[in-house]
């Protein structure tokens, strides 16, 4: 099932602002939170969906990318999306400040935590690689396994409850005021709000009980991606302290250049230079593609310039609305030098009419041609 525009599901416009878009996400989070839904898996569906939402519109450069490629231009469609494979901890640990005391009084969320009071998952820091992907991977989309170094978590570390805060994630303080006692909660200097700290390390993990590890990720790239995009491996980045939330692998694609074709967006653009010859008797000919070559006509009387245009021979769109073209620019190979018998046969056809351009009623400009080519 296809995924639903993320400006639909919290009601707002492509130019709503940086409010608009977080007051729409808390109206529409608060309507399918699981505390006034429970055991609705609609509507749990629906409210992973708004933070889905949320998180790819609430950031600058996600939400650039999302206009202009899309769900694939943010992770959908790299294997490793944002709602469904995110639980309510992480919804709540990421954004659980944007319902304020809405629910249970700062307490918590229906047993998940996270924020406003009680303990809090950390998250992994996140990982980015490039990877470089040739026309025909680009054209057809492809699955690459590449070797990632992450912090992991060793399988032998431990850990306990922190003495600082008992296991709470706070840190209560008391102050006197003229006005009377005051108590503030801060997260727990020791556990940094995880409410754990490390008990046993193992030999070559660091205090957190991480170790440096490798690990090969299979990452699933769209057909038609291109040069800059990026795509999202959730949980493939850092591993977090204490059993957190595991980082992404943040994937930039870079494009390899092609030796014969040049891209201009979903469309291809090939330089075929034919013989005089040709160009006037006609040829048939091969041309590169993305995946392969391609059977052309020279027709005859051919002018050099002409572009003959191949259908659906480009990239695919990355929203799947349909692909671009292949442009074949046809060049007549004109010699700087010519032998006796040659000169002399030219020199003759200097006087016909067909050979003369003032003479032809095809007399027209590049820009002529290329409207013609695309009614």
């Amino acid at each position: 099932m296809s995924k639903r525009d993320y400006y639909e599901i919290l009601g707002v416009s492509k130019d709503a602002t940086a409010s608009e878009i977080k007051k729409a996400y808390r109206k529409v989070a608060l309507k399918y939170h699981p505390d006034r839904n429970p055991d609705n898996k609609e509507a749990e569906e629906k409210f992973k969906e708004a933070a889905e939402a949320y998180e790819v519109l609430s950031d600058e450069n996600k939400k650039a990318r999302y206009d202009q490629f899309g769900h694939a231009g943010v992770g959908g469609a790299a294997g490793g999306g944002f709602g469904s494979g995110m639980n309510m901890e992480d919804i709540f640990s990421q954004f659980g400040d944007i319902f304020g005391g809405a629910f249970g009084g700062g307490g918590g969320f229906g047993g998940f935590g996270g924020f406003g009071g009680g303990t809090r998952q950390q998250k992994g820091s996140n990982l980015r690689i490039r990877v470089r992907l040739n026309l025909e991977e680009m054209m057809e989309g492809v699955t690459k396994k590449v070797k990632v170094t992450r912090m992991m978590l060793h399988p032998d570390a431990t850990f306990k409850t922190c003495p600082t805060c008992n296991g709470s994630g706070q840190q209560v303080r008391v102050m006197n005021t003229p006005l009377g006692q005051m108590q503030t909660a801060s997260a727990c200097s020791s556990c940094r709000g995880t409410g754990k700290i490390a008990d046993k390390i193992p030999t070559g993990a660091n205090n957190h009980g991480l170790i440096k590890k490798d690990e090969t990720v299979e990452i699933k790239i769209p057909a038609g991606a291109r040069e800059g995009i990026q795509l999202q491996v959730r949980g493939k980045g850092n591993d977090a302290p204490f059993g957190g939330i595991a980082g992404d692998l943040i994937v930039v694609i870079e494009e390899e250049a092609h030796p014969e074709l040049q891209r201009d967006g979903n469309n291809l653009h090939y330089d075929l230079n034919v013989s005089l010859s040709d160009a006037i008797l006609g040829a048939d000919k091969e041309v590169p593609t993305a995946t392969g070559r391609a059977k052309i006509k020279i027709e005859p009387g051919t002018q050099s310039g002409k572009i003959l245009r191949l259908k659906n021979k480009g990239l695919p769109s990355l929203e799947g609305y349909g692909s671009g073209d292949l442009f074949v620019h046809v060049n007549a190979f004109i010699p700087e030098k010519l032998n006796k018998k040659q000169r002399e046969f030219f020199e003759q056809m200097r006087e016909e009419d067909n050979f003369d351009p003032v003479n032809q009623k095809e007399n027209r400009s590049f820009f002529e041609r290329v409207k013609d080519m695309f009614d």
